[in-house]
């Protein structure tokens, strides 16, 4: 079980999501690909961020990640996403979500969303490290009863979530975001996880 990426992003119902604080554990990767991983994961969560609607919660999975999303809407507009692998339990991911955000507007005034780089919350840091066991979520098991009322929709691939006719390998394509380097660690792993796939 392990946690990759977590992130708080400014989601307003209409244009352009704003990565706001991020962190991420990439020590599995080589050092020849943690760029290119760091830099899709941060696409990843963002294209979901804005591909969930305010109030909800959603799993989607794609090839062997699977971002958790917490669209909390109210005024703040904030979501909260963590990346892990597949193994990672959907309740601790949820649980997390709500303490971190909770925490945030706790700590970080509003006013301050529109400078990220200038936002300070090394809180962040401490839930990467801590939450890896999915047992320290323990503590913040309040949140189930809401939990268990809320649907999580689960989607099997990111293709569930985006427009219709819309495909992750045109906005991977066509992102300004991603260097060409990203985008070819996401071609490559593409590839090697299909040529894998048994009938």
């Amino acid at each position: 079980m392990k946690v990759f990426y977590l992130a708080v992003i400014l989601a307003p119902p209409s244009g352009p999501s704003t990565n706001l604080v991020n962190a991420s554990d990439l020590s599995t990767f080589s050092f020849y690909q943690k760029g290119s991983v760091g830099e899709f994961m941060g696409f990843f969560s963002k294209t979901v961020a804005e591909r969930t609607g305010q109030g909800q919660r959603q799993s989607v999975q794609e090839n062997t990640y699977v971002a958790h999303v917490y669209n909390r809407g109210g005024a703040e507009q904030l979501v909260g996403v963590i990346i892990t692998d597949q193994e990672y339990p959907v309740r601790p991911a949820f649980s997390l979500l709500t303490k971190m955000l909770d925490d945030f507007t706790a700590k970080v005034p509003q006013s301050s969303f529109g400078n990220p780089s200038a936002i300070s919350f090394p809180e962040i840091n401490v839930y990467l490290q801590k939450y890896q066991d999915p047992r320290q979520a323990d503590a913040i098991m309040r949140v189930q009863q809401e939990l268990d009322e809320t649907k999580i929709v689960l989607h099997k691939t990111i293709e569930s979530v985006l427009a219709r006719g819309e495909k992750l390998d045109n906005l991977v394509e066509r992102s300004n975001a991603l260097s060409a380097q990203s985008k070819m660690f996401y071609k490559t792993a593409k590839k090697q996880n299909s040529c894998c796939t048994i009938m």
